[in-house]
């Protein structure tokens, strides 16, 4: 049997308002999805627990992940860095697939994030992967996006559940090989 190893982590989802942060938390943690809009005001925190196994290395991760939603209003942007940035060991920036600025902003709040806690894994998930026919932008001008950030890139629908869970244990395993050096 495999030794289990216990860690706290804190995850920032970041990115424009309206592209479904909360969302996407809400089907993960709750296996919930809410049409309505509710602003974030301020951050709000959950927490849920994500197991990994590393076979290779003969070990099991019980991740207790913090994940604070920040609010995605520009304005709030370097009056809150400090404050809700500090700590992060994992990036989540989200973008949606029906608006292109949205995709292009993602270096600024990445690189706020950074500035505060230094090079963290970052995973880019472009979100509302249902809505295709408004889609913006393709793949490829994702995968450039990530490519400049160093970091990974995963399409998910909040509201269909599609690849949610693989964004989630994509930044969680990236978050242990930067913290464990486990691989």
């Amino acid at each position: 049997m495999m030794p289990t190893k216990n860690i706290s982590s804190k995850i920032c989802f970041v990115g424009d308002g309206g592209v479904g942060k909360t969302s996407l938390i809400g089907r993960y943690v709750y296996d919930m999805f809410d049409n309505k809009y509710l602003k974030t005001i301020g951050t709000k925190v959950t927490r849920k627990e994500i197991l990994l196994d590393f076979p290779a290395k003969n070990v099991k991760i019980k991740m207790n992940a913090m994940i604070w939603d920040i609010m995605g209003q520009k304005a709030f942007r370097k009056l809150l860095h400090e404050a809700y940035f500090k700590g992060a060991q994992g990036i989540l920036g989200v973008c949606s697939c029906t608006e292109k600025a949205s995709l292009a902003n993602l270096n600024e709040w990445i690189d706020s994030v950074i500035e505060v806690v230094g090079e963290v894994p970052v995973v880019i998930l472009a979100n509302k992967k249902d809505l295709k026919d408004d889609a913006q932008f393709c793949d490829e001008e994702l995968r450039e996006i990530a490519a400049e950030l160093n970091a990974k890139s995963i399409f998910t629908s909040a509201k269909t559940g599609e690849n949610v869970p693989k964004a989630f244990l994509t930044i969680a395993k990236e978050m242990i090989k930067n913290q464990l050096n486990i691989y």
